[in-house]
């Protein structure tokens, strides 16, 4: 009885459909409203379906100034392993570094590569485009969702989170798996971590040391969000009013950034964008940060109509919402690449 009401409790846990399934019908009512099940892909017209689902990451490092994100290129599965080691040297990228899927999804296929054996392995296994990405030594992960409409200037910061990865810390005593067996995020995901860190499941971990259990700092990843908003003020949101220009046409989504630290951030230097996400970023500041149920439906639902509101004004402008066909044929290649890609996760 004590574990079910955990589980009903423990609603940030719940599976994204069940969380989202009592507010679906808002969702509805926007597709009713608008005439289109896509009604969201005018919110950021040059990316790929709006940036809901399936957008290539070329596309979106492509709209960005070079000097905002790591050096980075683009990986053929079917790529000769010498072609790969050639292109990593002309690039002057440095082991260690990150590869990820070029369409992914919730960190899946997200690993750090310190030697030529791992990047092989990961190149042999891995049924998909890829991308290798120079990692970035800057401290702090930070996420920031950013809104503004069409007929603005500004827009507003909505959510500033600390990201910080699934880690644990030894006391020089315990084992990595009684680490993790002990962990209050890591214990739910014993198959997962077991299976990727078999090789030192029985180290001892050093007192005081980090190890990191995954370096893709995602809610379903098990990562540890910390709430910033006492931070966001006119310095933090001109910083991204001017990113967002210089994208062209961005108006709704998430920032992923590596950083110095905030006041580093804030004065524009010592940062560098790991991703950025469109309309299918999820506000997740409600996440860590003591926000109830209610409370993190009501910051859903402010999210969404803002969403509703960018679109609707985008779409009298010429911009139009997908046909439905050309929307549903997408996903279903996406569902399919998804599926591929969750398979291939848990062979590397």
């Amino acid at each position: 009885m004590k574990k079910l009401i955990s589980i009903i409790t423990n609603w940030e846990a719940w599976p994204f459909k069940l969380l989202y399934a009592p507010i679906t019908p808002v969702w509805g009512w926007y597709m009713l409203r608008s005439g289109s099940v896509w009604f969201f892909t005018p919110s950021n017209p040059k990316i790929t379906f709006g940036g809901m689902d399936g957008e290539p990451k070329k596309e979106m490092y492509d709209l960005l100034p070079k000097k905002l994100y790591p050096a980075t290129f683009n990986v053929l599965p079917t790529h000769p392993f010498e072609t790969v080691k050639n292109a990593l040297e002309e690039s002057g990228i440095q082991y260690p570094f990150i590869v990820k899927p070029e369409v992914g999804c919730q960190g899946i296929l997200f690993r750090k590569i310190d030697t030529e054996a791992a990047l092989q392995h990961y190149h042999s296994k891995i049924p998909v485009e890829y991308i290798i990405q120079a990692l970035v030594s800057y401290p702090m992960e930070v996420s920031v969702f950013y809104i503004r409409h069409p007929q603005q200037q500004k827009g507003t910061v909505t959510g500033f989170l600390h990201k910080i990865p699934l880690q644990v810390t030894g006391n020089g005593k315990d084992t990595l798996e009684q680490l993790i067996r002990e962990h209050p995020k890591a214990h739910n995901r014993l198959g997962e971590m077991f299976s990727k860190h078999k090789a030192h499941l029985q180290e001892i971990i050093p007192a005081g040391s980090r190890y990191m259990l995954s370096y893709a700092a995602n809610h379903n990843r098990g990562a540890h969000f910390v709430d910033l908003k006492e931070h966001i003020d006119d310095r933090l949101v001109g910083i991204f009013d001017g990113i967002s220009h210089s994208i062209n046409d961005f108006f709704y989504g998430r920032y992923d950034i590596m950083c110095s630290n905030v006041e580093d951030l804030k004065n524009g230097k010592n940062f560098t964008i790991l991703e950025y996400n469109g309309c299918g970023a999820e506000p997740n500041h409600f996440y860590d940060t003591g926000y109830t149920l209610p409370g993190a439906y009501k910051e859903i639902l402010k999210h969404w109509k803002a969403l509703y509101g960018i679109c609707r004004y985008n779409s009298s402008q010429g911009i139009k919402p997908w046909p439905f066909q050309k929307g549903r044929k997408f996903l279903a290649t996406i569902k399919a690449h998804f599926k591929l890609i969750r398979e291939a996760d848990a062979n590397i």
